[in-house]
């Protein structure tokens, strides 16, 4: 039992990883050409991968060459090894890391709620069953009216279409993969994609404010901290994400032909994604295979010689 639970989360670490050097290397072109709504749901093709590995896979032809003995190919050789691996230690030992890997993210929501009930956080959406809207306690001091509007329009929009949840799944697989560096960089790029396609959904019904956009960008990074489970003003305290964000307020938003074209690509992504992570398994035993250990029992047989005199007739 404990080592097929092992193998499955190795089959899911390696074909998320795969998916998210894909998503990773095609997202700046979807994003360029078909919007950065379009480069965020790019990320779903990560869990689908995942998922399609765990699928059954296609069982293999293998066919044994003249010789003594049967012969297997290396992956088949390789995915046998793993099963006498201390499955049991291993598997303690990853579920010890996503049990810390929970803790460190819950201190840190416990330190973000902690610092709003004092007024020292926000503008962020925090929670995942239930989200609400977190302001500094400065708010009115510091921002506009109209900035103040453009604040709680986009942290309304993260909570309408859902992305405190989905932030929430996305911590719940850091800790699941905490090995995997590839999963916590996607973490990091999945959330700065959603505060693009946030910020380009606000500002598709403001087209003229996006100058005043980019300068309440500017003021809330300051003292501007990020909550775990929910959405923060900000994809991170340095400036590069701040640029990219407000390098992204000058693109024009992609016109309805132009979406039509990203929505199939997302699909074939979609569909490339969960077939290339299914195809990417060990194939499986053939039907009538040898088994993982052959016994060949030896046979002696004892022959006797009988010598008879030939006859003589008279």
């Amino acid at each position: 039992m404990a080592t097929d639970v092992l193998v499955a989360l190795i089959h899911l670490n390696l074909a998320a990883a795969g998916a998210v050097l894909a998503v990773l290397a095609i997202r700046p072109v979807v994003r360029r050409n078909f919007g950065p709504e379009m480069a965020y749901r790019l990320w779903v093709c990560v869990p689908i991968a995942a998922a399609a590995a765990l699928f059954p896979a296609a069982a293999a032809t293998r066919i044994v060459p003249p010789g003594d003995g049967p012969h297997f190919d290396p992956v088949y050789q390789a995915s046998q090894g793993l099963m006498h691996a201390p499955a049991g230690a291993l598997l303690s030992l990853w579920m010890a890391g996503a049990v810390l890997a929970g803790l460190v993210i819950a201190i840190s929501q416990l330190r973000f709620l902690d610092m709003a009930r004092r007024g020292l956080a926000g503008p962020a959406v925090a929670g995942v069953v239930v989200p609400r809207i977190v302001m500094p306690a400065d708010t009115d001091a510091r921002f506009s009216a109209e900035e103040r509007a453009l604040i709680r329009a986009h942290e309304r929009t993260h909570i309408e279409r859902g992305d405190p949840r989905t932030n929430g799944l996305i911590a719940l697989a850091q800790c699941l993969f905490w090995l995997n560096p590839l999963i916590h960089l996607a973490a990091r790029e999945a959330r700065l994609d959603q505060e693009l396609a946030c910020d380009a959904l606000v500002l598709a019904h403001r087209p003229g404010q996006k100058r005043r956009y980019a300068e309440t960008l500017l003021k809330t990074q300051l003292g501007a901290i990020a909550a775990p489970l929910g959405c923060h003003w900000l994809a991170g305290r340095s400036a590069h994400p701040l640029e990219q964000r407000i390098a992204a307020l000058r693109r024009p938003a992609p016109d309805f032909q132009r979406q039509d074209i990203g929505a199939f690509v997302m699909g074939g992504a979609i569909l490339l994604a969960a077939y290339g992570a299914w195809m990417a398994q060990p194939p499986a035993p053939a039907e009538g295979m040898p088994p993982d250990e052959v016994f060949v029992v030896h046979e002696v047989h004892h022959m006797q010689a009988i010598i008879v005199p030939p006859v003589h007739r008279p």
